[in-house]
């Protein structure tokens, strides 16, 4: 496996475990406290964690049908109707664990030829032109700011997520697996 690729899948596999840390510690939230108006961008743990799935969803889309060199979805605004598809993290956490897996499945056979893929990404303003790698990139860093911002929120209640972005424990790969 080119050494590229390989670093793709860890990220992809640090990924799916930090939410499934993350989204553990939000599980033990009640409802009001899941949903309440918070200090940040999105003004709650739900609408954030909402926001980080969708655009998951955009994303690994058009990584998919660039991949597949299918043309670029015309429709993909559908990903963010409604903008807060999951009313409760339990159903939200089963939501992002099939993104993760999905991610993961896209990583696992990416070689040189794949790595060199430029993806179509289509945006309000009209279509970019993006090479496979820095559109990974980008959207696992998307996924840290927002854990990022997830896990302050959780502090502030008093629920310590653990590390969600510092070392994906190889002990761990089971949780991301299942």
């Amino acid at each position: 496996m080119e050494p590229l690729a390989r670093h793709l899948l860890s990220q992809a596999f640090n990924n799916a475990w930090a939410n499934h840390r993350l989204l553990g510690a939000c599980a033990q939230l009640n409802p009001p406290e899941f949903e309440a108006p918070r200090t940040g961008f999105f003004g709650s743990i739900k609408a954030t964690l909402n926001h980080a799935l969708t655009v998951d969803w955009y994303y690994i889309d058009a990584i998919e049908r660039g991949l597949a060199s299918q043309a670029p979805n015309g429709a993909f605004m559908a990903f963010y109707t409604p903008e807060e598809p999951f009313a409760d993290c339990a159903a939200l956490w089963a939501a992002q664990r099939a993104s993760d897996r999905r991610l993961i499945a896209l990583c696992e056979p990416l070689d040189a030829a794949a790595l060199a893929t430029i993806i179509v990404v289509p945006r309000r303003a009209g279509l970019t032109h993006e090479p496979l790698p820095r559109l990974l990139a980008h959207l696992f860093q998307h996924q840290v700011h927002h854990r990022g911002q997830v896990a302050l929120l959780l502090r502030a209640l008093g629920q310590v997520p653990g590390n969600v972005d510092l070392l994906f424990y190889d002990s761990e790969q089971r949780a991301v697996r299942q």
